[in-house]
């Protein structure tokens, strides 16, 4: 596994319902710039992805944006990124964001951010790439999703080992100290 010089951030381009959400991403995007990790996003402005790049920034780390171009008016691109990159397509932006990231986080988000990191981790399951793999599950939103993830191990669609490699952590203090401490075992292709 290679070093985590950016993680990739998905998460709503909504708050959410719990003011938690917002806290847990502050903390997590100040923690990364912190610790000099460059941080990847979506490219907007707005809700839980405003709230991750502003507290990079304001914490004097690099955030790029990835936006499709159809995206950039509605969700009015964030001028103040490091970078920010316009894209013509959702898939050219997902494809770009991966290119430039060394792990992957989803904090709490809807169906977009479900999506993503679900295609990051098959990514992972399929040896297309060996990036690092994690929910942050604020106030036990991902809790759930890891019930069912633990329910397709035990229905025989998952191998142990590909289950295994997902990050679930509560608090980004937990989260980071599992992408950024000693390295995460992956499964093996097609684990």
């Amino acid at each position: 596994m290679t070093e985590i010089r950016r993680v990739c951030i998905y998460c709503g381009s909504r708050p959410g319902a719990r003011p938690a959400y917002a806290e847990a991403a502050r903390q997590l995007a100040a923690s990364l710039a912190g610790a000099g990790v460059g941080i990847v996003t979506g490219g907007g402005h707005v809700g839980l992805m405003g709230v991750v790049a502003d507290a990079a920034l304001e914490a004097g780390g690099e955030v790029v944006g990835v936006i499709p171009q159809a995206l950039m008016d509605l969700e009015r691109g964030h001028a103040g990124l490091t970078e920010l990159y316009v894209v013509p397509s959702m898939h050219e932006r997902k494809a770009l964001m991966a290119e430039l990231a060394d792990a992957f986080v989803a904090l709490p988000g809807g169906l977009g951010t479900l999506e993503e990191i679900a295609e990051a981790l098959t990514w992972v399951q399929l040896g297309i790439h060996a990036k690092p793999c994690a929910f942050l599950d604020v106030e036990g939103y991902y809790a759930p999703l890891a019930r069912f993830l633990d329910h397709t191990v035990e229905e025989g669609f998952v191998m142990p080992a590909s289950r295994a490699a997902i990050v679930v952590e509560p608090t980004p203090e937990a989260l980071l100290g599992r992408l950024l401490g000693p390295p995460l075992a992956l499964p093996p292709l097609g684990g």
